[in-house]
């Protein structure tokens, strides 16, 4: 990556020479209590690693595998139990929106604004994020090569927002599976820093009839080979009782082992720097 290209998520500076960055949390907002206790407890064991840490969930879940499926709180209260997690936990926050008339209340709140996979060549969307001056984090869509991703870190840059992150979540490979290609990740790396989804990338879209299937027993491989292929932030949704998460159940890393991983991961950093 060249030296100057750099991002600033709230306190915490990505890119070159930057310390590996943590975004965790559960994938949905499912009640003020829980974000915030899940919030506290990733915070602890991140200081306990020394990893810089953002909270990540989701007030909206906009593209869930069936219209039955729990989508959360909503813009309005979500962004309130988001601000609470800010200010209760002292932790910068990320979450996704879908619509260009959402940026404006969400960077009330957020540190990082989030696209959608599906959404990341949305015109529109993608300079609504970038004019609100928050970091705008990417997500490479599953259809697309990885240098197509600068022409969407370009639409947010032309706003005159520099802070722009892509995460790599997987690309389609056949129905129903997504691949991993870590030669991306170098590739995205020359325009913008790089975070690796790593819970994202073992589901299988649509898998599980009506919800997303996935394989979390791969999550461990995954995230050591992108921490060895060099990223800037590690992106896992973690929650403290799998089996009943309202949403990507098959595929959330559980709580009680999120500091056994990290510290995996810490030494294999610390080996490849």
């Amino acid at each position: 990556m060249p030296n100057d290209i750099r991002a600033q998520l709230g306190p915490h500076t990505l890119g070159p020479g930057q310390p590996l960055l943590l975004i965790a949390g559960p994938c949905v907002i499912e009640s003020a209590e829980h974000a915030l206790r899940l919030a506290e407890q990733i915070a602890a064991i991140a200081q306990r690693v020394r990893l810089p840490y953002v909270f990540k969930a989701s007030y909206d879940k906009a593209n869930r595998s069936s219209g039955r499926s729990y989508r959360g709180p909503g813009p309005e209260e979500g962004l309130r139990i988001l601000a609470r997690v800010r200010s209760e936990i002292g932790v910068p926050v990320l979450s996704d929106i879908h619509e260009p008339t959402q940026a404006a209340a969400a960077r009330e709140v957020l540190d990082c604004l989030q696209v959608p996979a599906f959404l990341c060549r949305q015109t529109d969307l993608l300079l609504a994020c970038g004019k609100t001056g928050r970091c705008v984090n990417i997500k490479k869509g599953q259809f697309l090569a990885p240098q197509k991703m600068q022409l969407a870190v370009d639409k947010v840059r032309e706003t005159g927002n520099a802070n722009v992150l892509v995460t790599d979540r997987g690309t389609f490979f056949g129905y129903e599976r997504l691949v991993n290609d870590l030669t991306g990740l170098q590739v995205m790396r020359a325009f913008a820093p790089v975070v690796f989804d790593a819970t994202h990338s073992v589901q299988y879209p649509g898998g599980g009839g009506h919800v997303t299937g996935g394989r979390r027993e791969f999550i461990p491989l995954l995230a050591r080979a992108a921490v060895a292929a060099g990223i800037d932030a590690l992106f896992m949704e973690v929650h403290d009782d799998p089996p009943n998460a309202k949403s990507d159940a098959a595929t959330v890393w559980p709580l009680d082992q999120l500091e056994c991983l990290l510290h995996k991961l810490v030494r294999i950093r610390e080996a490849v720097a």
